[in-house]
Formats: structure tokens, sequence, C-alpha cells
């Protein structure tokens, strides 16, 4: 019997270590084409979240930043948030998704009512609206395309509509009522880097829309909220970490000049930035100790809705072959999603921190 469990035991040593040893054979990203036609190029620009900044933070200092993202001109943008298709797939299952919808979707409800119609409906006539868009389009017929976003749940491209049509023509009409025109006028100074600069750089470079590519499907209602956040409290609770955020505070003190706000924007998309995210955040949530792995559940959650935001990407770019894609997100998304979208076969990643020197 001995002989058996020392045989046994020999066998799941020999297992885990071939398991550890085993390389796929089998790399996409070294599996480069096509070989004639163009690419498609991404950009992932790293941001503060700008909602986050001190109150001395002028949105006129981002000029500098738009102005260099300007000149890349992209084909499209992509931004960090849900779509209004995916707000209303969560609103059908509320018993897990209550907490997101309430932290991350609009309520189209007020579009709804003037235009008579729910999200799918709301989206399908936007996408027919597209697709057979004029190349000189009416002033009614962005207010109509912008209650039609809104009422989709789109909001960044209802304001990128709001922002092309001329200051006289911002006013309510074909589907926007005076509150939903009030709406959009709010929404073009919210201090979000969604409106003061993704949508802003897409009325400037003539887009007619932006991306919605953020995914909150993995989330999940906590079942220990205290014992989860005690854990993940202390493994966060490192020297390194503190330095990390000493060192992000000291950049967000000088948003008040123009040139602040650009070296703000050179360190969250400078070399390392993410593998520094790692070592403070995920890395130490990875080794957390607790018999109920709570910091593994969150790294899984994190790689997940990374993976579903490169989907999301990649779901433009499929439609769209050759196309230069600006992707603009949280700093600590940016190398998860260069590394993901790297994968991919027609797919070249293009150096943010180039731009902005």
């Amino acid at each position: 019997m001995r002989q058996l469990y020392a045989f046994l035991a020999a066998c799941l040593c020999s297992g885990a270590a071939a398991a550890q040893a085993y390389q796929p054979d089998f790399d996409p990203s070294r599996l480069k084409g096509p070989a004639a036609g163009p690419a498609n190029e991404v950009m992932v620009l790293g941001t503060s979240h700008l909602g986050q900044l001190p109150k001395h933070f002028d949105p006129v200092k981002l000029r500098p930043v738009e102005d260099r993202l300007a000149d890349w001109r992209p084909d499209g943008i992509a931004v960090e948030a849900l779509s209004g298709m995916q707000c209303d797939h969560m609103r059908r299952y509320p018993a897990r998704y209550a907490e997101s919808i309430e932290t991350y979707c609009w309520d189209p409800a007020p579009a709804q009512a003037t235009t008579g119609l729910d999200v799918p409906a709301a989206t399908a006539q936007a996408e027919q609206m597209l697709g057979a868009w004029p190349a000189n389009p009416s002033a009614s017929q962005r207010r109509r395309l912008a209650a039609l976003f809104l009422a989709g749940g789109e909001r960044t491209s209802a304001l990128v509509q709001w922002l092309r049509l001329p200051q006289a023509e911002r006013r309510a009409g074909d589907g926007l009522d005076a509150t939903l025109a009030a709406f959009l006028d709010k929404l073009r100074v919210q201090q979000n880097e969604r409106y003061l600069l993704a949508a802003r750089l897409a009325a400037r470079l003539g887009h007619e829309q932006v991306f919605p590519m953020d995914d909150h499907t993995a989330d999940r209602p906590s079942t220990d909220r205290k014992a989860a956040g005690d854990a993940m409290a202390k493994a966060w609770d490192t020297p390194a970490l503190k330095r990390r955020l000493d060192a992000i505070k000291a950049l967000e003190e000088q948003v008040g000049s123009a040139e602040g706000v650009l070296a703000l924007y050179r360190a969250d998309n400078a070399p390392g930035v993410t593998k520094l995210a790692f070592d403070t955040d995920f890395g130490a949530a990875l080794e957390e100790p607790s018999p109920r792995r709570f910091g593994r559940r969150y790294v899984g959650y994190w790689e997940t809705r990374n993976l579903r935001m490169a989907g999301n990407i990649r779901d433009v770019l499929a439609g769209r072959p050759g196309m230069r894609m600006l992707v603009i997100v949280g700093a600590s998304h940016k190398g998860y999603l260069e590394a993901y979208l790297h994968q991919m076969h027609d797919v070249r990643i293009v150096d943010a921190a180039t731009l902005l020197r």
C-alpha cells in the first residue's frame, strides 16, 4: 500500500511539473497579416479619470493632448463606457446586476418617452440612419440621430452629434425635447474623459459616433462584502502601493496647467505603468491568502473584464478592416488591452507614449 501511495504521489508531482512546463505551440501574435492591404492600427491611451482630479483642473488644459491625438487622425474612437445594449441586457437580470446598473448605466427613459422607442429599437434605427448617412446631413437629421442615441443609451455618441451642430441649431426638436437638449448642454462640460476628450475629438475629426467598449457582465454581488474588503485591504497595504499613490497624487496636483496635464498623460502611458499596477494591485491580490480566495476572484473578474473589452474593440475593427482606432481607457487597463489585442492577427499596436512627447 505504501508503494502505491508513493507511486500515485510521483504521478501527481510529475503531472504538475508537466503542466507548469508546457508551453502552447501556437502564438497568434506571431502570425500577422494581411500580406496585402492595411492592417488595423490601435492606440490605447491610458488616462486618469478626469472626474477624480483636483478642483483646480481646467478642461481647457486638455487641448495639447487633444491636438496630439488629432494629429494621429484615428478613424474611430472607443471609450470606457457600457453600451446601451449591454445595460439593457443587464436590466433583465437585476438579481445579479442591480448595483452595476445603478453605477454604470444611464436611464434612457426620458429619451424613450420622446421617441417612443426602447433600447433595441432605437439602436436599430440609429444604425439604419448611419447606414444611409449623407455627406452633408441637415441639422434636423443630427438632432434626430442624437435623440436615437439617447434612447439607445449612448450618451457620448449623442453628444458627438450635438457638438457637430452649429450653436444656433443646438435646440429642441426632432425627438429632442427641451429637457434632453439641456441635458446634452450639461454633458458637454461634465468632467469626464468621454465627453471632454473623446466626444470633442470625434466631433473635431468629423466622426458621427464613438464606440462604447467597457464590459461589466463579469460583475457579481458580493456575498460577504466586509470579509472581502478586509482581505483585499490587507493585501494592498504595502509600501509600494503607498509610493505609487503618492506619485500619482503629485502629478495630479499639477493639472492646473497644460504642461501638468500633459505630464500626467505621459506618466499614464509610460513604459512599465501596467507592471507597476500589477505589482501593487492585481499581483498583490493574486497572492492574497484568505481561505475563500477573495484576491483570486478579484483577479479573475479583472481579467475577464479586460478580455471582453478587447473583444468589443476587436468587433468594431472586424466591421471596418484597415481601421485606425484610438481607445481611451483608465490607465490600469492599458497594458492588458494592448497585450490582448496584440494577439489578433491583423492588429498592430501603436505606442501612445511616442505621440505624447
